[in-house]
């Protein structure tokens, strides 16, 4: 963890409520994990983006505006293993499509293994990986006059308030160009029994992920958390539409973090609030985009109506 990350976790864990960065879920275990739990029968949503990508291609396409004839560069915000776009850049390049794939993710663990997957399955198409925050690489982008199509699925933003949601896709649409394309994935709202067996899967897969936010620490900021004294617990209610996840002390008890010296107390069942994931509907969506430069156009969705894909354009 850098300088900022060990600001962050001092101002969340000294916090009332107690709360950290779902950002730091990710190192190369975090990684891992998280591939594993996109792979879960619980996890719906992969399956469900999976298909739109598998079975309305071409609906994708023509909602994207994708021209044979106009070279645009088609970029991924939080690519990870590249499961579902894979499907998209496989018709594209086999239509011969005129484009760079430019994923962006804040891991380079991410980013190194889907370079050399997609050099094995489609050893044709052009890769340039871009490691670091989106609005920086965005930002170095800005000034091209390529045609920029982004692509940001799987949910992600779900892990923003909704006024955050707004401010994200406000900054976002400031990177880009009128005419440029978003497509945003989203989980719909749905009842809690196929929502929260997605954050508490029998494997257990779920809870060591939240977990190996404790061994990061442990690791990265001289911290003592007993790993076994913490509990994964997450929580949904269909008329909140917002899924959290929290780590729950089984006791009372001290943690100590050499990296700032200082000692956090726990008290029995107290929660670190670690994540949200937001599900939505149409009002929720056009609600957070009426102050963004973006507007809604199309909306693609799976055969169960678990999962849209909204295509919007940049005024």
């Amino acid at each position: 963890m850098l300088e900022q990350s060990k600001k962050d976790v001092e101002t969340g864990l000294s916090s009332e409520p107690k709360f950290l960065y779902s950002k730091y879920f990710y190192d190369e275990i975090g990684d891992e994990l998280f591939i594993q739990i996109m792979n879960m029968p619980e996890y719906y949503l992969t399956n469900a983006e999976l298909e739109i990508f598998k079975e309305k291609t071409r609906d994708l396409i023509d909602a994207l505006g994708m021209n044979k004839n106009a070279h645009f560069q088609l970029i991924e915000l939080g690519a990870g293993d590249g499961i579902k776009t894979k499907e998209l850049l496989k018709v594209l390049m086999n239509e011969k499509f005129n484009f760079d794939y430019l994923p962006i993710d804040i891991s380079p663990y991410a980013l190194d293994n889907l370079q050399k997957s997609l050099k094995t399955e489609i050893p044709e198409l052009s890769v340039k990986t871009q490691q670091g925050d989106y609005f920086g690489v965005l930002s170095s982008l800005k000034n091209s006059n390529q045609r920029k199509i982004v692509l940001f699925l799987g949910s992600n933003i779900g892990n923003l308030r909704d006024e955050f949601s707004s401010k994200f896709l406000y900054e976002l649409g400031a990177n880009l160009a009128p005419g440029d394309k978003l497509m945003l994935g989203v989980d719909l709202i749905k009842s809690a029994d196929i929502v929260l067996p997605a954050y508490n899967d029998k494997q257990g897969i779920t809870a060591k992920f939240n977990l190996n936010l404790l061994t990061r620490m442990n690791k990265e900021l001289g911290a003592n958390f007993n790993i076994e004294n913490f509990k994964h617990d997450p929580e949904y209610t269909e008329e909140e539409g917002v899924a959290k996840s929290f780590l729950t002390s089984c006791m009372d008890q001290d943690v100590y973090f050499s990296s700032f010296n200082k000692t956090v107390h726990f008290t029995k069942d107290e929660r670190i609030h670690t994540e949200i994931s937001r599900k939505y509907n149409d009002k929720i969506i056009q609600k957070i985009i009426e102050k963004t430069d973006f507007s809604l156009e199309n909306k693609i969705t799976d055969s169960k109506n678990l999962f849209a894909d909204y295509i919007l354009k940049r005024n």
